[in-house]
């Protein structure tokens, strides 16, 4: 008798289809670019280094912007957008730290960590700030201006 290959049943093709759809996703989020931008307000003036991901991008294109920062939560600054950014390649990640720029899409919002978090559904990650979180420990709510730095 000749041996036979293995079977694929429907739940290993699904969770292969799944899994191959879902890593170029999660690759997206954690790589970064040259793409550097300046961040100023309450006279800070620091940069963030956006990452390789459709929101991203999508981020960037909007720029430059002026905008209005506010304290959230106690471990975040946020600052609502024009428009709502794409969600394409969106997903879960981890590593969550003080430093990280996110979008949170159910708002319309970026997100400006300087404490711990976790993530949470609708949080895409951008990129992360290129220095210390110094600078968003100033509370209030100021004018905020975002653009390519060049």
């Amino acid at each position: 008798m000749t041996p036979q290959p293995p079977a694929f049943t429907r739940r290993a093709l699904i969770a292969t289809a799944a899994t191959g759809a879902l890593m170029p996703r999660l690759a997206w989020a954690e790589k970064d670019t040259n793409m550097k931008i300046r961040i100023t307000f309450a006279g800070h003036d620091f940069t963030a280094t956006l990452y390789d991901n459709p929101s991203a991008r999508d981020f960037a294109s909007m720029l430059p912007l002026d905008l209005t920062i506010d304290n959230y939560a106690n471990n975040e600054k946020i600052a609502y957008l024009p428009r709502k950014l794409t969600e394409e390649g969106s997903g879960p990640f981890s590593n969550e730290a003080p430093g990280d720029l996110c979008y949170y899409s159910p708002w319309g919002n970026l997100a400006f960590f300087y404490a711990g978090y976790r993530y949470s559904s609708g949080l895409i990650r951008l990129g992360r700030l290129d220095g210390g979180v110094e600078p968003l420990l100033t509370r209030g709510k100021f004018p905020l201006r975002i653009e390519h730095l060049t």
